[in-house]
């Protein structure tokens, strides 16, 4: 998919047939088979692309831009020129065929994920841990709200959606780029991880332990489970300790992303006083 690297002079030129077989490919990651036999995947929309421009250069093979993209966000093509990538400019009917929720900017990059022995060797002190969570936004939210609280990590464990998936991508808001995001055996993944001196708490409705009464201030990995049914029995007991947010209200649960967003910033609050 690649050429060689633009020129600011060669950002004139345009992709301009959107039957191209280039366009095809491009769009064709959004397939998870497609993904799988190039090594790649699909970034679409001005903040996923920027961020993967900065924190995730290395991995980027292409960046497109419509004209109108490259004039409302000039740093993007900037800086990704400035890294010697290979920047694109097609018609909007090229980058719509590409996307259709690109918003005139998107950008290939190699697939390659972070190793569970990359995790651990890092010294993790917050570790999210998301089991079998199947809903792309629920993930891509879970990733982000470990990102903006400090985490280290995010591992996939079970039958979880794959990062790559474009839905994953664009919940993130480029969060993706900003930590490492490992696949792992949940068993495989806790052993190592409390190998490592963390401890293990569960994120359940079940669980004995109240929030307030956890040792936060532990280098902790927060289990959290599927949004239907959370986690299994299995599950629970893998973990040190079960924990559950007190609701004072009348509803029944927390979704993902909130249930996440109370513990991973209580573990960081309690870590960084």
């Amino acid at each position: 998919m690649s050429e060689r690297p633009a020129g600011p002079a060669d950002l004139s030129v345009t992709l301009s047939n959107p039957r191209a077989e280039r366009v095809k490919r491009v769009a064709a990651l959004a397939g998870r088979s497609a993904r799988s036999r190039a090594g790649a995947m699909l970034v679409e929309g001005p903040q996923g692309v920027r961020e993967a421009v900065r924190f995730a250069a290395a991995r980027v093979r292409d960046v497109y831009l419509s004209p109108e993209a490259s004039e409302r966000h000039p740093e993007i093509a900037a800086e990704a020129l400035a890294a010697e990538l290979y920047v694109h400019v097609g018609t909007p009917e090229v980058l719509a065929a590409m996307s259709p929720d690109a918003q005139g900017v998107l950008a290939v990059l190699d697939s390659t994920g972070t190793s569970l022995d990359d995790v651990v060797a890092a010294g993790p002190r917050l570790v999210a841990v998301l089991s079998n969570v199947r809903d792309p936004g629920n993930a891509g939210t879970a990733i982000r709200v470990a990102d903006a609280a400090g985490a280290d990590a995010v591992i996939l464990a079970g039958d979880a959606v794959d990062p790559a998936n474009p839905k994953v991508v664009r919940s993130t808001a480029g969060s993706l780029f900003h930590l490492p995001i490992a696949r792992a055996p949940l068993a495989e993944a806790l052993e190592a991880l409390r190998a490592a001196g963390l401890t293990v708490l569960a994120a359940d409705g079940s669980g004995e332990g109240l929030l307030a009464e956890a040792p936060l201030a532990q280098p902790t990995a927060w289990v959290f489970g599927n949004e239907a049914w959370g986690l299994r029995p299995d599950e629970l007991a893998l973990a040190d300790l079960v924990v559950r947010i007190p609701i004072y209200g009348r509803a029944e649960s927390l979704n993902l992303g909130t249930a996440a967003a109370v513990c991973l910033y209580a573990s960081a609050a309690a870590q960084q006083a």
